[in-house]
């Protein structure tokens, strides 16, 4: 038989055994085990939690449309919202000629305010208020709109200036 002669530990053996010796005379770290090492303990599965899915859910981001008509609603406003839509086309509702010389000033509580710029577009208006009333209604929504109030433009003070009187109603046949 031959005799082997002795391995001559080079390279990966010999760092592999420096290692070795290392940890088995360090005071730091703990003495090797042969036993495998300890994974980390998994959460157990929760089956009642909401789960995503391939259809659309209220997780999902929401168009900004659908958004501002949530909030429309819950705040009250959805009413005030679609009556300035519809007033948009003031023209359409009330004509070319009365358009130019009124405009809806206030909404509350189902009464519409209009503004005109004289006294006989106000009194054009006012034939005008029943069936305005009804094509408001058609395009809103039943009892939206329950009443017009039609305005005409205020009417001059005679309180100060040249033709004021300091004791008495002032002058009665302004107006001719």
């Amino acid at each position: 038989m031959t005799e082997t002669p002795e391995h001559d530990p080079t390279g990966l053996d010999l760092a592999s055994e420096i290692a070795r010796a290392t940890a088995e005379s360090s005071p730091f770290l703990p003495p090797p085990t042969n036993a495998p090492p300890k994974l980390p303990k998994r959460r157990p599965r929760i089956f009642d939690e909401q789960r995503s899915g391939a259809h659309p859910d209220d997780r999902d981001p929401q168009p900004i449309g659908k958004l501002f008509e949530s909030v429309a609603k819950r705040r009250g406003w959805q009413r005030r919202i679609s009556l300035s839509t519809v007033l948009q086309d003031w023209a359409g509702l009330v004509g070319e000629a009365n358009a130019e010389h009124s405009k809806p000033t206030d909404f509350a509580d189902g009464v519409l305010t209009i503004q005109c710029d004289s006294t006989a577009w106000a009194t054009a208006m006012r034939y005008n208020a029943s069936p305005l009333v009804k094509r408001l209604n058609d395009k809103l929504g039943e009892q939206t709109v329950r009443r017009v109030r039609i305005l005409a433009p205020a009417q001059k003070s005679w309180k100060k200036g040249p033709r004021s009187v300091r004791d008495g109603r002032g002058p009665r046949d302004t107006y001719g």
